[in-house]
């Protein structure tokens, strides 16, 4: 296999796993063993690349809200001055860390959609031949250099 064609796979089964397919269908469908699969996951750092792609910003604001009322409860039900004196303090703190992921809003929502959009591409690939691996491929490169630069923006 030339390295042309080993990049392709690669970037086929990279497409695959952030998508959410188990590693064995990925080595069945691009040709490639198990064992090169997981080594391409673990060298490229494709889950936790997945797992910051697939935590949704309701899932994060609802998280944080459960942590709210779990605090308050343990607050009210221990009736010890120092913890309702700290609560406060804590409250602000995650409070601004749910306005924080309110800001940042247009990246998840973006990253959602790419999500969305990369299962559809997925799934009519089984069928539309024009759906490559080089079209999958420039897509990707796109769509977080896409990312990248709304990142940056949020950050200046």
């Amino acid at each position: 296999m030339t390295n042309k064609q080993n990049e392709e796979k690669k970037e086929l089964a990279r497409v695959l796993f952030m998508a959410g397919e188990p590693q064995n269908a990925i080595a069945a469908r691009t040709g490639i063993s198990r064992q090169t699969v997981n080594r391409w996951v673990a060298d490229g750092g494709w889950a936790e690349q997945r797992a910051a792609k697939n935590i949704t910003r309701p899932e994060l604001v609802n998280k944080l809200l459960r942590t709210i009322d779990k605090l308050i409860v343990q607050v009210n039900e221990s009736g010890d001055e120092r913890l309702v004196a700290g609560v406060g303090d804590k409250l602000s703190k995650l409070a601004s860390v749910i306005e924080k992921l309110d800001k940042k809003a247009n990246v998840v929502d973006a990253i959602e959609v790419f999500m969305a959009f990369g299962k559809w591409l997925q799934y009519r690939a089984a069928f539309d031949t024009a759906i490559t691996p080089e079209l999958l491929k420039a897509i990707n490169k796109y769509q977080d250099l896409y990312i990248s630069e709304l990142i940056g923006a949020k950050i200046k």
